[in-house]
């Protein structure tokens, strides 16, 4: 999950986590972040496999602000 300039959160799932966020903070990784950036990268997680990895992204993307950002603060906390 991304934290973009304006403090909205993007999430996104990919298999090479560090080219991605190389290619948002470039301002080609998405339409969504390239007019909100810079952006940071504030919560992950990996999947053995990328049906796993849709399928959570799926999830997160349902989950409200106050939710992720929970998440957010677990991964900081501990």
């Amino acid at each position: 999950m991304l934290r973009c300039r304006d403090g909205s959160l993007y999430t996104g799932w990919t298999n090479d986590l560090e080219a991605r966020l190389r290619s948002h903070s470039a301002g080609t990784g998405g339409k969504y972040t390239r007019s909100r950036l810079p952006v940071e990268l504030v919560w992950y997680e990996t999947f053995d496999t990328r049906e796993e990895a849709m399928s959570r992204e799926w999830h997160v993307k349902r989950l409200s602000r106050e939710e992720k950002l929970a998440l957010i603060r677990k991964r900081t906390d501990g």
